[in-house]
């Protein structure tokens, strides 16, 4: 398949994991999914970043393919898949911004979603593990106390201890924390997916890195 022609239709599934992406220079300044991967190979605005037995290899969405083709019949149990009208691509892991230099972002996005993610979907309080849908923020120093919202002040609650806590603090409900919050070193998002064999070839590029991914 050349740049010129139009990208196949792919069919839904893999195409929402998630792509490193580079600067440039090698520098990983964000993560995308599939898809958007996808995008950009076929706009040729991005080449994949292979890395197989130490060795580093760039690759445009025509030789990806090629190499899918080649690969299709030996897949690996971390590998996934996009399935396209007469043939299966796989699923980059990498990918390099051929024209963009600028840096990633630096600093850690305090929000519901990293806070979910720093305790591990784990109430606090109780210790258990719930989907994101049953899971509350909590103010372990309550707001009419004077506590504000902030890293060293939120915890990832479920709704009965959330209601059982009220607008007390966790020695005056008898409740103990599992952890104390601290503001994480570095994306939880991130340090989950490195957690993952799925995601072993990112730890080329972020493992000891400096800098801060901010996570889309």
């Amino acid at each position: 398949m050349s740049g010129s022609m139009m990208p196949a239709a792919f069919a839904p599934g893999s195409l929402s994991l998630s792509v490193l992406v580079l600067n440039r220079s090698f520098v990983a300044v964000h993560i995308t999914n599939v898809r958007r991967a996808i995008t950009l190979l076929f706009r040729q605005l991005a080449e994949v970043v292979h890395i197989e037995e130490g060795q580093y290899a760039a690759h445009t969405l025509d030789s990806w393919r090629e190499l899918s083709s080649l690969r299709s019949a030996f897949r690996s149990p971390n590998e996934d898949w996009v399935r396209a009208v007469g043939y299966d691509l796989q699923a980059p892991r990498v990918i390099r911004l051929v024209s963009c230099d600028r840096g990633p972002r630096q600093g850690l996005r305090f929000n519901r979603r990293n806070v979910f993610a720093r305790d591990g979907n784990q109430c606090q309080y109780c210790g258990r593990n719930f989907p994101t849908s049953e899971l509350s923020l909590d103010h372990v120093v309550p707001r009419s106390r004077g506590g504000i919202t902030s890293w060293e002040n939120i915890v990832c609650a479920c709704v009965a201890c959330n209601v059982r806590k009220g607008g007390r603090t966790p020695p005056e409900a008898r409740m103990n924390l599992v952890r104390h919050p601290v503001k994480p070193k570095r994306s939880p998002l991130l340090s989950i997916k490195l957690g993952n064999p799925k995601y072993e070839s990112w730890k080329s590029f972020v493992d000891n890195a400096y800098w801060l991914v901010d996570l889309r």
